[in-house]
């Protein structure tokens, strides 16, 4: 299955549907996520509830006494309107080791920082292309333009992402897979080749 998501902010400039970039091809809109992680969408602010206007409740019969603890008084009933919790989501794995990856291969960050999270040689990749540090841009800050992904079994991710480096794409290639501790971890990165 590939996958391909897009980073970008949606720009609210026209009211009608906006234009796909050129320089990517269509999507399929696949619902199915890895790892069983909740879609993409765009948290929303919560509006203050409305409440209707209280009436009090009809009178009603009398009901005979009953003994009560000397506890103190319940502070509000379970009734009240208040908002619903939602649950605070997780980040994908491939949106997490892409802005990882990025901010040690564009030297914002020093390579130990992914020591816990690399396995097997994808660590000695990781020094190896951090030497030169291929992502490092004069000026703005390179970000996570596209992110994509393939997967070739059950607990492994071939993640592809585009680098909006100034006014330049470039590629970062990394696979990440599940470890018997349910953690992700890297195993393989690699970056385009270096332009002069």
């Amino acid at each position: 299955m590939n996958k391909v998501m897009s980073r970008t902010t949606n720009r609210a400039t026209s009211p009608g549907p906006q234009p796909r970039p050129r320089h990517r091809p269509p999507t399929r809109h696949d619902t199915r996520r890895p790892a069983g992680a909740p879609p993409r969408i765009p948290p929303r602010r919560a509006a203050a509830p409305q409440t209707a206007p209280t009436t009090p409740p009809a009178p009603t019969a009398p009901e005979p006494a009953r003994a009560r603890p000397s506890a103190a008084p319940s502070a509000a009933p379970e009734t009240a309107l208040t908002p619903p919790r939602t649950a605070v989501r997780q980040p994908r794995p491939t949106d997490l080791f892409a802005d990882r990856l990025l901010a040690v291969l564009s030297g914002q960050r020093p390579v130990h920082w992914m020591l816990r999270h690399t396995a097997g040689p994808a660590y000695d990749d990781l020094i190896r292309l951090a030497e030169r540090s291929p992502l490092r841009t004069r000026g703005s800050r390179p970000r996570v333009h596209d992110i994509g992904y393939y997967v070739p079994r059950d607990g492994a991710l071939e993640v592809f992402a585009r680098i909006a480096a100034g006014e330049r794409l470039r590629a970062l290639a990394f696979r990440l897979e599940l470890g018997q501790d349910l953690r992700w971890r890297c195993t393989a990165v690699e970056t385009g080749p270096q332009q002069p």
